[in-house]
């Protein structure tokens, strides 16, 4: 089995089984013998394995074993050039390797079901990326439950419990501190306070499963940063098998605004993804300079 990149038309091919997920990997794109950088894709299969592979040559070179049934969701941390990744399985758990040494660091036990993004969606993960203070790592499950985990110790620190149907997507809030915004197949939204270990919000509106949420990035002239960047913290997106995305205010607690998809030739919201495009003056420079 394998995966395709579209821009290249690369096939890349070794995996035995399904590859459920694939994402671009910061870590290990230094080949120190060529002293060059080479781009890195990273893929999760029903092998039950991880698989590392050079984008430009299509050759693997790393292999991560070690869960004893299918990987779906793969996630890399947002610090040390995502030198640490965490996976779910079905095989109910989630581990923590290290990229560098191809081993596992912590093995995380305590969901009762799959820990799992869907099949061929490369953004939706329900493994959150190790946020927070840096020291936790989010999950949801089939089970029904969000788990809260120590990196350091593999404990788990919180479940939460509240939605009535499989959990599709988490992810710690960027802006936000010890928030986590999650999509379950009960068609709804959820925040939950990692401090009060309780729900803080619930937005209601889709006619069909939530499999992807994200925060984001609408600037707001109320909010800058101390790099001089503007963001807005206070929205958040979501997609859904109603064929909408909506984006929905944590404020208020209500719809902001709804995309509706073409129902004859859309079948459903997986994922989502936010580009970040050039300001209208970068445009107008790039174009006086071509002229």
């Amino acid at each position: 089995m394998g995966c395709r990149c579209q821009q290249t038309n690369q096939i890349i091919s070794g995996h035995s089984g399904d590859v459920f997920c694939v994402k671009f990997s910061l870590y290990g794109s230094h080949d120190h013998a060529m002293d060059t950088r080479r781009p890195v894709v990273c893929s999760s299969s029903f092998d039950k394995t991880i698989r590392f592979w050079n984008f430009k040559t299509a050759k693997e070179f790393r292999v991560l074993d070690g869960h004893t049934n299918g990987v779906c969701g793969i996630a890399f941390s947002p610090f040390n050039n995502g030198r640490y990744l965490c996976s779910g399985s079905y095989d109910d758990t989630i581990r923590l390797w290290d990229v560098e040494t191809s081993k596992t660091l912590h093995v995380f036990k305590g969901h009762k079901h799959t820990v799992c993004n869907r099949k061929n969606d490369n953004t939706s993960n329900r493994i959150g990326v190790i946020g927070g203070n840096g020291y936790t790592i989010c999950s949801g499950s089939y089970d029904y439950t969000i788990r809260l985990w120590d990196v350091e110790t593999a404990k788990e620190l919180t479940v939460f419990t509240g939605h009535k149907n499989w959990i599709r997507s988490v992810k710690y809030s960027p802006y936000i501190t010890d928030t986590i915004c999650s999509g379950s197949e009960d068609n709804s939204i959820r925040l939950w306070d990692i401090r009060s270990k309780k729900e803080t919000n619930i937005f209601k509106g889709h006619t069909h499963w939530v499999w992807a949420v994200e925060y984001s990035p609408f600037v707001s002239s109320d909010n800058n940063n101390a790099d001089g960047t503007m963001t807005n913290p206070n929205i958040i997106c979501s997609g859904s098998w109603d064929n909408t995305i909506r984006f929905w205010d944590i404020r208020k607690n209500k719809q902001l605004y709804l995309i509706k998809g073409n129902d004859n030739e859309d079948r459903g919201i997986c994922s989502l993804k936010f580009l970040a495009l050039r300001n209208e003056e970068k445009r107008n420079k790039n174009t006086d300079n071509h002229m």
